[in-house]
């Protein structure tokens, strides 16, 4: 049985009249399961031997039509490779600059901070991004 999010997002682009093929739904069913920020072509090589005909722009394509329905949202870091979350939820992100692991930091205290920007300053904020860098739990526990 499908994931409850796999299928509320699966209800959604039907809602959009969006054909649903079973790509576009293993895409979806992977984003969903997966929590560490993958590339497309990550997405790519872990769907092409249960899709041997499907291509890397299949995956690009559908990843970009997630982004702008707004299931995903692309993540990019100056280093040439997009990463993409599947999100339901506002949260900030580590970023280990050893590995490149990209872990999720859910933190509440920030969850007004578009409001306290416009109140403070008259900013009107269409979205925010935040990041933390350092090094990860997994880093620093290998040898020097």
């Amino acid at each position: 049985m499908a994931h409850p999010m796999v299928t509320d997002s699966l209800n959604k682009l039907r809602n959009e009249n969006i054909r649903i093929t079973p790509q576009r739904e293993a895409i979806l069913e992977f984003m969903v399961e997966t929590d560490n920020h993958p590339t497309a072509d990550e997405i790519y090589q872990a769907l092409s031997a249960a899709f041997p005909s499907m291509s890397a722009a299949t995956v690009y394509n559908n990843l970009h039509l997630f982004t702008k329905v707004g299931f995903v949202k692309e993540l990019t870091y100056g280093d040439g490779a997009s990463r993409f979350d599947f999100t339901n939820t506002q949260h900030y992100h580590a970023i280990c600059e050893k590995c490149g692991a990209v872990l999720d930091l859910y933190y509440p205290v920030l969850d007004d901070l578009e409001d306290v920007t416009e109140s403070l300053i008259g900013f009107e904020v269409t979205h925010h991004r935040m990041e933390v860098y350092g090094v990860c739990a997994d880093c620093l526990v290998l040898p020097k």
